[in-house]
């Protein structure tokens, strides 16, 4: 069954030179369905407000604010969304990225199917060549997900019946700093819900285009990775193992920049992401007394 409305949060912090791309894309949908777009403003210091207030897309997007700024974290911003919405089927993409033409029509249908969906993301065409080999991220084709356990479906590409989201209380706003998509994927299905993949929904993904941006943000997904061990430890195979963890180490160590380039041939931002990725873990895994390689 389609549905009635469909109601596109966007969680959103310090939002104001990166919003409109997203904003944009949406108002270029092809989906002729109805929808609205709601920004769930989560405490920015930058007047999101004021520049969303009679924003030139808010007709065609049915645009709305709110604000949700009373608690911190894109979990707890995308359940404000939640509440503020009247859709019958909820979709979550990010600021900073930009959904494709066809995004929304894609995640609806492959939703017909199942409680929730996740799609895709690409990196080609909203980042330089540079900054898009830091990371490498799966195939249309293919789902995110850990080989040994259940897949998941990424924040910012994303879509729930509102009744599944309601069976497992929304997001889990104990996340912070990643991991929250991850959680409710998993919630989803360990519910017995179902969450399908869409792979022509598509959403061009930006990176961090510093070093310094990308630290942060990979460093602070590596300790939420520990935390969504400890939340789900009961359902995931132990991994601790100290030979994974110093292949990890070594892998760091031969590919460091400062190794000659005919040794350590990955670009520089790449190295970067998973040593903070690695950093982060360790001191998460570390400041709860689990080995979680």
């Amino acid at each position: 069954m389609a549905p009635l409305l469909v109601s596109v949060i966007i969680p959103a912090y310090n939002a104001v030179d990166l919003i409109d791309e997203q904003l944009d894309a949406l108002a270029a949908q092809d989906y002729t369905g109805d929808f609205e777009v709601v920004v769930s403003d989560n405490g920015s210091t930058d007047g999101l407000a004021g520049h969303l207030a009679d924003h030139p897309v808010t007709s065609r997007l049915k645009l709305r604010y709110v604000d949700s700024s009373d608690g911190q974290g894109t979990a707890y911003a995308r359940n404000v969304g939640i509440a503020a919405t009247d859709g019958d089927f909820l979709a979550f993409c990010d600021q900073d990225d930009r959904v494709h033409p066809g995004w929304l029509t894609a995640l609806t249908c492959v939703a017909e199917s199942f409680d929730a969906v996740g799609g895709p993301v690409e990196t080609a065409s909203i980042n330089t060549p540079e900054v898009a080999s830091w990371r490498i991220m799966p195939a249309p084709d293919e789902r995110f997900g850990a080989s040994d356990f259940l897949p998941y479906a990424i924040g910012c590409n994303f879509g729930a019946w509102r009744s599944s989201l309601e069976k497992v209380g929304g997001f889990d706003e104990s996340f912070r700093g990643g991991g929250e998509d991850v959680a409710m994927s998993w919630k989803l299905q360990l519910a017995g819900l179902t969450l399908g993949h869409a792979p022509d929904a598509l959403v061009a993904y930006r990176f961090r285009d510093t070093y310094r941006g990308t630290w942060k943000q990979m460093s602070a997904y590596g300790r939420t990775s520990v935390q969504v061990h400890l939340a789900f430890r009961e359902h995931t195979p132990k991994r601790a193992s100290t030979k994974a963890l110093g292949l990890s180490i070594l892998g760091v160590v031969l590919l460091n920049p400062l190794v000659p380039r005919f040794v350590a041939r990955v670009p520089r931002g790449m190295w970067v992401a998973q040593t903070a990725f690695l950093a982060g873990k360790l001191k998460a895994s570390w400041q709860n007394r689990v080995f979680f390689v």
